[in-house]
């Protein structure tokens, strides 16, 4: 049954991704977070370190696995998988090249762990069906439109191999005290949310072929996270 939660005056998404669709395009994301990329791991400590830990938590990373990061940003979460993964295959992709950047800066305090930072796009993995032990993906769905989730999550049930796991952060609607604020701004000006806005995928993900094993809710700094885990 879908849910809607409403705070501060606002609807926020329900359970099938009802609610504000996303209003810059895609072939804009790559720009817009190259401009971002100098100040983006600021934001990412104030508002999204804790859902990022749970989804390393939740991914339960053993070393050797074949695990790929999708949207893997200045490489916050990135950093973390491949200390876990020194002898595995970690690949990670982005659409901005500013964002690599950054996150190749970061990896550099590995110097002998296994890892693979390019720029790719979700909507076309190129990596071979069935190949991952483990997907990875932090704060995409909520810049993606609704009718467009679907082709990327048939992408990630592709690559992933038959129980493997998915770990999804995202932003999600309202459910705690004084969170829909950044729904109030995404509606006033998306770009200030950076194109993001709250999403809801759990019952996406069960319509898609994943089942769905767990769906947190993060709040930090009045934002409002959701972590799943799915299996294929």
């Amino acid at each position: 049954m879908d849910i809607t939660f409403t705070c501060c005056g606002i609807s926020c998404c329900g359970e099938n991704g009802s609610g504000p669709d996303a209003k810059i395009s895609q072939k804009e994301i790559g720009s817009i977070y190259d401009r971002l990329a100098p100040v983006y791991d600021i934001w990412g400590a104030l508002t999204e370190s804790k859902a990022r830990k749970r989804a390393i938590e939740l991914a339960g990373i053993t070393d050797g696995q074949n695990i790929l990061e999708v949207a893997v940003g200045t490489g916050l979460a990135f950093y973390e998988i491949v200390k876990r993964n020194p002898h595995g295959t970690t690949t990670g992709i982005d659409l901005s090249r500013g964002m690599l950047e950054k996150a190749r800066r970061r990896l550099k305090r590995l110097p002998d762990a296994s890892y693979r930072l390019e720029v790719g796009s979700a909507f076309d993995l190129e990596m071979a069906d069935q190949s991952i032990d483990t997907l990875i993906n932090n704060y995409m769905f909520d810049l993606i439109p609704f009718d467009e989730m679907d082709g990327v999550l048939r992408e990630f049930k592709r690559v992933v191999k038959k129980g493997g796991r998915l770990v999804l952060v995202n932003m999600t609607g309202a459910e705690g005290f004084g969170s829909g604020i950044y729904e109030r701004i995404y509606n006033l000006s998306p770009r200030l949310m950076g194109g993001c806005r709250g999403v809801k995928l759990a019952n996406r993900l069960e319509q898609n072929g994943f089942r769905v094993d767990s769906r947190e809710y993060v709040q930090q700094m009045l934002f409002p996270s959701e972590v799943i885990l799915a299996y294929k």
